[in-house]
């Protein structure tokens, strides 16, 4: 198990909390990444009967069940759970409660980068797993919200002379792979699709970023009120020539047998 604890899980909950009422106002962008991903399951002949959903945020275990699935649905947030409808049971993606042999098939729709012995939980997933069981998860990788990232970092230098923690970091596509390799999943892979959000106006990006639940929650995040002019500055630097603000997410897509 990792030593490393970069994500304050208390935090992750109450903003998952938090967004539960609001999810559905980025419930498209969601989507898209979801049908993404189980579009992986047209690569195999093989069916799959029982699933688990892994903080789908009432996404994904319709579209489970819209395949014959029968789906358990887990969230660290307990409203966020009760979205899914169905079997729910609200969980630490660190510390699952399931019976190895649970289940033949795992989805994981963005919902492990703010894990943070990430090996950890992805060796639970694999014993949750029956022989010849798969697992499907979706991950923001290093890259994305890179828009974001460096005006932030350009607006804090000239208004402090120094930089905050104001975005998450994202794992590296490249150690994906070896991350399933490292928690004993076969034939492991880690592809990449890159999707581009254009938004009219800058606020919204914010408050999509909030209505999903993705706001920071790093231990080192600075909990001070930031300078009144920093998010202006660094949206209006984001908003060139009145075009649309672009929001890079880069997902890896990634795929794993027991």
């Amino acid at each position: 198990m990792s030593d490393a604890i970069i994500f304050d899980r208390r935090a992750v909950r109450l903003h998952r909390d938090r967004a539960a009422a609001q999810v559905g106002a980025v419930q498209d962008i969601l989507s898209d990444v979801a049908d993404r991903l189980l579009d992986r399951l047209l690569d195999t002949r093989h069916r799959f009967s029982q699933a688990l959903d892994l903080g789908g945020r009432g996404v994904v275990a319709p579209l489970l069940r819209e395949r014959g699935i029968e789906v358990v649905s887990a969230d660290l947030s307990p409203r966020m759970a009760a979205l899914n409808g169905g079997a729910v049971v609200c969980a630490d993606e660190e510390w699952l409660p399931f019976a190895e042999h649970s289940f033949d098939l795992v989805i994981a729709n963005l919902s492990l980068h703010y894990v943070n012995d990430l090996p950890g939980a992805l060796i639970q997933l694999r014993r949750a797993l029956r022989p010849d069981g798969l697992l499907l998860a979706s991950v923001p990788v290093l890259g994305t919200l890179a828009e974001l990232r460096t005006a932030l970092a350009a607006s804090e230098t000239v208004l402090r002379n120094g930089i905050a923690s104001r975005v998450s970091p994202f794992p590296d596509l490249r150690d994906c792979a070896g991350l399933l390799q490292r928690a004993g999943f076969s034939l492991p892979v880690a592809d990449l699709e890159e999707i581009t959000l254009l938004y009219a106006n800058p606020m919204a990006l914010l408050y999509d970023l909030r209505h999903a639940g993705e706001t920071n929650a790093t231990i080192i995040r600075d909990r001070t009120n930031p300078p009144r002019e920093l998010f202006p500055m660094a949206l209006a630097a984001l908003a060139r020539d009145g075009e649309r603000i672009p929001a890079t997410l880069r997902i890896g897509m990634l795929t794993g047998w027991k």
